[in-house]
């Protein structure tokens, strides 16, 4: 195995295990993959029936968009293979793909037109970066609904999906979860606020622009930081998610 699919390994596993602690996963449903080769044909995803909670490295498997397991022993849920699949292949800086049910982000995914608004300083950091599918067709076990999803999300980095959950992609697991976390913070934000029943606060078009320039302008490396963070954490507290 080569040094950046080991590390990969070792990485989505912290991911899943941090998903489970922060009540982002679903029962077994979800999935987390991530690009095993340049074209993305390949992928490494969670084994179907492995709770997040428990996954380590040598638990995730290298699939492709057929469900054809590579590496590792396990199966593949079907719809891992139809969402992440044509994401991996046709989109290049989808390296990382991860999809959750977490809560306050599928809440607004669950309502009328629901949409993430700019009424706090982490929900800037989204801004102009979120496609809406606001079509649910049941659940993805065919090849058309993929792509029908893959061609939704386009060229954004995330996507919410109507009556279904989030979808978050990244260059790197490390990105792609740092971006899944704040993304459910700023839903959270934005619920506990619409809860009270009074308007949202809402700022300009421009303040929001130049919040999102600063959350993503050059040497701004607080990702890479947080998840470094996070797995110091597991390697004190649950250091078999490496193994």
């Amino acid at each position: 195995m080569n040094e950046t699919l080991h590390q990969a390994r070792i990485d989505l596993a912290a991911a899943c295990r941090w998903a489970a602690r922060l009540g982002y996963h679903e029962s077994v449903a979800n999935h987390f993959t991530f690009a095993a080769d340049d074209d993305g044909t390949r992928f490494l995803v969670n084994p179907w029936g492995r709770h997040f909670s428990e996954m380590r490295a040598g638990d995730l498997l290298v699939s492709d968009s057929r469900g054809e397991i590579h590496e590792g022993e396990g199966v593949v849920e079907r719809s891992a293979t139809c969402i992440h699949g044509p994401i991996h292949e046709r989109i290049p800086h989808a390296r990382c793909v991860l999809h959750t049910h977490m809560p306050h982000a599928t809440a607004l995914a669950c309502i009328e037109d629901g949409r993430l608004e700019m009424c706090h300083q982490s929900s800037a950091r989204f801004y102009g970066r979120i496609a809406y599918d606001d079509a649910f067709n049941g659940i993805a076990l065919d090849d058309d609904e993929g792509d029908r999803i893959c061609n939704a999300l386009g060229n954004k980095p995330i996507m919410f999906m109507a009556g279904h959950g989030v979808l978050v992609t990244g260059n790197t697991i490390a990105e792609a979860f740092d971006t899944l976390y704040y993304l459910e913070r700023s839903c959270r934000h934005q619920v506990m606020a619409m809860s009270t029943g009074r308007p949202l606060r809402l700022m300009s078009d421009e303040v929001a622009r130049r919040s999102a320039e600063q959350w993503h302008g050059e040497g701004w490396d607080a990702g890479e930081r947080h998840f470094a963070a996070l797995k110091r954490i597991l390697d004190h507290e649950e250091p078999d998610y490496a193994h």
